[in-house]
Parts: C-alpha cells; structure tokens; sequence
C-alpha cells in the first residue's frame, strides 16, 4: 500500500471509495460522468447533490462494528476535521449525544460486507468511503493499519476524515495535488490543511461569497 487513493471514478450512486492502489491512475476520461467548473479544477458529485441551505448544522455520531481506535481518539480526530471546514463555510458541526437523536452524518469502522452493498476488500483495496448529500455515511475500513500520527504503511486518520468530510458536504475530486480532495495520499502522510482549490470548490457547490 505506497500510494493509496479515493477512487471517484468508482462513484456509484453518491458513493466515493477511497483505494489503495498503486497500479491503477486516474485519466481524464475515467471522470467525464462528474460535472466539472471549467475556470477550477475540482468536481461534484453527478446531479451535484448538496445539503439544501436551510441546513446548516450538521450532527454527527459514531457506530462501529468493529473497534480500531478509542473513541476519544476518533472524536479528536473527527472534530478537527469538521472544524476545517466549518471555517471556509457556513456549516456548523456537533456531535448527537442523545442516542436517539439521528445524526446527519454516521462515522465508523466496518470490514467486508457492512450493510451498504459496498463491501470493504480487505488490506490495500478500498481504505474509506462516503456517500454524497444527504446520505451521510462515512466509513473506514477496519483492516487497514490507522494512526494518528502515521508511519510508513499505516493511513492518517484525519487526513482521511478531511477528505471524505468534503465528500459528505458534495465535492468530488480535484486535479490540484496540494488539494485535499486530491484523489491520492502516500501511506505514512499527513495532509490536514484545506487547499484554496477545496475552499473554491465548497463556496462554489454552495454560491457563498469569499
């Protein structure tokens, strides 16, 4: 696992895994079904799907079937991630602490078949993914190896989370490989800054001013 990625050409019916794959390259024409801002250089989701305006804050909860990490570290991790995009948007993000409250978004661990007809692979295929808006499922594979602060081999948890965040609030991939939305991150990396490209694309998906 040297170069795992989100595969967006995969998206099937508002779904982006995120892959290990170190074979296979995105091309231009594996995208064409996204629709794609000429002037930019990032993509939506096909029908460009996206939280209606009305709702801005979005709550959150954990559900793992298989435990990977302490919850602690996983809400440390998800709250940084979240608070990355709140600053360049108008969403805000808290946690549903009443369980029976229904959260917007859904985070957790999962191998193989999980009950969302997208099974996980196993080490070194799909690493995570995310369904478009209004679905708000993220998952991450529980057989990869995660950490918080990686070392060779292992996956940043919140570089991940920051990338399949953008994916919940409707953006799909960018050509920009500083951006986090870029569809690639080496094993052991840490990238947990916001690009201007995912900054221009969020403001645009959602017409707010800069």
């Amino acid at each position: 696992m040297m170069v795992p990625r989100c595969g967006l050409p995969d998206i099937v019916k508002g779904k982006t895994p995120m892959r290990s794959d170190t074979k296979e390259h995105i091309s231009g024409g594996k995208s064409s079904s996204l629709h794609t801002v000429s002037h930019y250089s990032y993509t939506f989701f096909p029908g460009m799907p996206k939280w209606p305006l009305s709702k801005s804050h979005l709550t959150y909860r954990f559900s793992s079937s298989i435990p990977v990490t302490d919850i602690k570290t996983l809400k440390a991790v998800c709250s940084s991630a979240f608070a990355r995009w709140a600053e360049v948007t108008h969403f805000t993000f808290s946690e549903a602490v009443h369980p029976l409250h229904k959260a917007d978004i859904v985070i957790g661990f999962h191998r193989g078949d999980h009950g969302d007809r997208n099974s996980f692979d196993g080490p070194g295929g799909t690493i995570a993914h995310a369904f478009s808006p209004t679905n708000g499922r993220f998952h991450y594979d529980a057989e990869e190896n995660w950490s918080t602060y990686p070392a060779r081999g292992t996956m940043d948890l919140e570089s991940v989370a920051l990338h399949e965040t953008g994916h919940l609030l409707g953006l799909g991939h960018s050509r920009q490989p500083n951006a986090i939305m870029f569809p690639r991150i080496p094993a052991g990396f840490l990238k947990r800054q916001l690009y201007v490209d995912d900054i221009q694309g969020i403001r645009a998906l959602y017409r707010l001013h800069p």
